[in-house]
């Protein structure tokens, strides 16, 4: 089974590649300024996710969740890449300390892993990424786009034309 397309914004992944590729697939459609907020719980495939928006940005270089580090710049692509994971922080004044006011919303684009808890504090305009386990089955997954704000929306409407189109294809 390949990556399927469910419906507006819903997707179905079997298995570590299939969230790879999805990563891929948004990647191809980010613009500076983009900001994507991964929600799930340990272990959904967030990192895997961050993985393939890195590559498809074309950069290299190997990604880990920057956990202890709170931050890592993948910056060999087309447009650089913050990854945050936010997982460690209890109180949003902790979030100054992690650099993503200096980049958030500028040059580049910023994928928050464990962002969902400081939204408020972080920005109006994001994607949403929710990724969670199929009951029955360890490898599926259900992965859902919400977008916040115009640009957003263009953002998953692209997505599922490049979804819909690799299915096609």
């Amino acid at each position: 089974m390949a990556l399927e397309y469910r419906g507006p914004r819903a997707y179905a992944s079997a298995g570590v590649d299939d969230t790879v590729h999805l990563g891929e697939l948004v990647a191809g459609c980010l613009e500076d300024g983009d900001v994507l907020v991964l929600t799930g719980g340990l272990g959904v495939g967030k990192t895997h996710f961050t993985k393939g928006v890195s590559a498809g940005l074309g950069d290299t270089h190997p990604v880990t969740s920057p956990t202890f580090a709170l931050m890592a710049v993948h910056d060999g692509g087309r447009i650089p890449l913050f990854h945050f994971d936010l997982y460690r922080l209890e109180h949003a004044f902790e979030l100054e300390d992690t650099g993503i006011f200096d980049v958030l919303g500028y040059e580049g684009a910023c994928l928050l892993e464990w962002g969902e808890q400081f939204q408020d504090e972080l920005t109006d305009e994001y994607l949403g990424v929710i990724i969670s386990r199929v009951d029955g089955d360890e490898s599926l997954r259900e992965i859902a786009l919400e977008p916040h704000g115009a640009r957003a929306e263009r953002l998953a409407a692209a997505v599922d034309d490049a979804v819909r189109a690799g299915e096609a294809a």
